[in-house]
């Protein structure tokens, strides 16, 4: 009923307040947490991310010193071999080989052959293949060298730079070499034959094997052709095959002579950062290849039991902020139901028992906040003030139980008279009944009176007692100007006063100040 509405509404409103305070205390608290959370996982991801470049630069760094120093040390052993053939070359030539002192040359190779120690032999060819000199102590019977590749390129070709030929199987000591060897000629400039270097592929081998790397890493010299002369880890059957299908000739050696890429082996399938180099002095190429495992491998690791720790962490973390969000939870609603007590039993003070209206000290709060918002507002204010009639005669007649039931009527009656959210009824005491009518003036109040006069007469609670044979009800009427100084205590000593002038004219009426009485006196 709009009469109750007023207090109820007061009511949600001051609940609600807390309620949501409550909710945001706790919302608040999760999204901190989820904050300080992912902040933890942000910080941590970072730190894993960094490690994970640090690990990759450090294999990058290490693939490149283990590509220049493979490549410088390739370099110098063909170097080696290189000028001393050209040397060699200068002498024979210079001779002749029809005239060629062969112990001679010979004595001269073994001596250069026990100098170098990668140098597997050295050996004079004649242009139909035949071994004239060599710096072994014996030749084999027959030995002929004219179908080797080598030589057949040095006859047909005129060049007279070394040449590093693809790895043999030689036929003094069935070794694995690489031959390193030079074109020879007549006087003429016709061919006379080939001077050949030989280096032990195990020189490399055994170079390679000292370098600390991975199980699964790789060590490779090849010809620019991509023929493989070395590989580490060794194998035989892969001596000879060919790279040029490989990611580093196709894609990375044609733009750049040295530099470092992740790819995948084309000899075994391993994924391996690769640092790669072309010589600039020879056709050949080094790569130094680290498994992807090696370098991603403790970082992995160590990620997992940092993942691990981190996870015990936000379960603990999490744990904690569960706890601690149940104990908010707990003390919000702890607070709530005090709230609700507190609001109830503050309601309890403010409400008639026995009606459900308001009593008199909430007319009092009411009251007071009402004129000062006339007041600010410069609105109008009026009160009425009902009461009754000859109530104590029906109390006598039919009983306090009878007149407590009656009283409860009344007051359903003048509650459900009234017309906006911000009108409130009070009991006042005993038979007295208040209406407040804030934004209100006195023909609307005299209008509201003649409504809540209806309202009791249309109960037909009989009174015998009385002369209207009737529960009726007399009131009146007082209502604030705007520009009124009338107080609280005026304008209920004014209300009473016509009150008491409505009863004099025959009760069951109203009248009204500050206008005349006769204007709104009546029971129409």
């Amino acid at each position: 009923m709009p009469g109750r509405n007023g207090p109820s509404a007061s009511l949600f409103a001051m609940n609600t307040v807390p309620h949501s305070s409550g909710t945001r205390i706790v919302r608040l608290s999760l999204i901190f947490m989820l904050l300080v959370l992912a902040t933890f996982l942000s910080v941590e991801g970072w730190r894993a991310w960094r490690d994970y470049q640090q690990a990759y630069a450090s294999a990058q760094d290490s693939v490149i010193n283990l590509a220049r120093a493979t490549a410088q040390h390739a370099e110098d052993a063909i170097r080696q071999v290189d000028v001393l053939t050209d040397a060699l070359r200068e002498r024979i030539e210079g001779d002749g080989l029809g005239s060629l002192d062969r112990t001679r040359i010979h004595n001269l190779m073994k001596q250069q052959a026990q100098i170098i120690p990668h140098l597997h032999g050295l050996f004079l060819y004649d242009a139909d293949g035949r071994w004239l000199v060599t710096d072994k102590d014996g030749v084999p019977e027959g030995a002929n060298n004219a179908d080797r590749d080598y030589f057949e390129y040095h006859r047909t070709h005129s060049d007279r730079r070394v040449r590093i030929g693809a790895v043999v199987s030689s036929r003094s000591t069935h070794e694995l070499i690489i031959p390193v060897s030079r074109r020879l000629n007549n006087p003429d400039g016709s061919f006379a034959g080939v001077l050949l270097g030989t280096i032990r592929v195990s020189y490399f081998v055994d170079y390679y094997g000292d370098f600390r790397i991975d199980d699964r890493g790789a060590l490779v010299l090849a010809l620019r052709d991509g023929t493989i002369l070395v590989r580490r880890p060794f194998s035989q059957d892969v001596i000879g095959t060919s790279l040029t299908q490989s990611e580093i000739f196709k894609r990375y050696l044609p733009h750049s002579s040295e530099g470092v890429a992740e790819v995948k082996a084309v000899v075994d399938g391993t994924t391996r950062l690769y640092g790669y180099r072309a010589l600039a002095s020879y056709p050949l190429v080094v790569e130094a290849g680290l498994s992807r495992d090696s370098y991603v491998g403790p970082w992995w690791r160590d990620l997992v039991k940092t993942g691990l720790v981190l996870a015990v962490m936000v379960a603990c973390l999490s744990g904690f902020g569960l706890i601690v969000l149940g104990q908010i939870r707990q003390r919000v609603t702890i607070d709530e139901q005090l709230r609700l007590a507190h609001q109830r039993v503050r309601e309890m003070a403010l409400t008639d028992s026995l009606t459900g209206l308001g009593n008199r000290r909430r007319l009092d709060a009411e009251l007071a906040v009402q004129i000062a918002h006339a007041g600010r507002q410069q609105a109008p204010l009026a009160l009425i003030m009902l009461d009754v009639d000859y109530f104590k005669r029906f109390n006598d007649q039919y009983g306090h139980a009878a007149g407590d039931d009656c009283l409860r009527r009344v007051a359903e009656a003048i509650a459900g008279a009234l017309q906006k959210p911000t009108d409130l009824a009070v009991r006042y005491g005993g038979e007295e009944f208040t209406v407040l009518l804030p934004d209100t003036d006195a023909r609307g109040a005299a209008q509201v009176a003649k409504a809540v006069l209806a309202a009791i007469r249309s109960l037909n609670i009989t009174h015998q007692a009385s002369p209207h044979g009737r529960v009726t009800a007399s009131a009146g009427i007082a209502a604030r100007q705007p520009s009124s100084p009338l107080g609280a205590e005026g304008l209920i000593k004014a209300a009473d006063t016509q009150l008491y002038l409505a009863k004099e004219s025959g009760r069951d009426n109203y009248t009204g100040w500050p206008y005349p009485a006769p204007a709104f006196g009546g029971n129409q």
